[in-house]
């Protein structure tokens, strides 16, 4: 009924703000508004997708350098239904937990996943 509100309101799960992560209202909005920019129809579809979609032998076979980075807060995507999971999947992972990170991970841990993947990405380089 009120997609706007129900958006607003997971704003501060998305960003797990309850444990103390620290974003700014104008980052909430911009974020809310950028899911509210995509159809209601879209957005119902890539959730949908996401959990209807089983790519457990897709990502047993993965034969490339993987990083998985996961909140332990992600209200959106369980850890122990997601993150630990695919680690277990994934041949030969680097797989971290971000204490106190939600799904906006790459916007409230942005300095640690930034270093996390410029480390990956020497470390798989060599």
């Amino acid at each position: 009924k009120d997609r706007p509100r129900w958006m607003a309101q997971n704003a501060q799960a998305f960003f797990a703000t309850h444990l103390g992560n620290q974003v700014s209202s104008e980052l909430i909005a911009w974020t809310v508004q950028r899911c509210l920019d995509c159809s209601a129809k879209a957005a119902v579809e890539v959730v949908e997708t996401g959990f209807s979609t089983d790519l457990r032998k897709e990502a047993g076979a993965l034969q490339v350098p993987t990083l998985i980075l996961h909140g332990d807060a992600d209200a959106s995507a369980p850890l122990h239904l997601t993150g630990r999971r695919l680690a277990q999947l994934v041949p030969d992972n680097v797989y971290k937990e971000y204490p106190g990170a939600g799904h906006g991970i790459f916007l409230t841990h942005t300095e640690q996943l930034n270093q996390d993947l410029h480390d990956f990405i020497e470390g798989s380089s060599s």
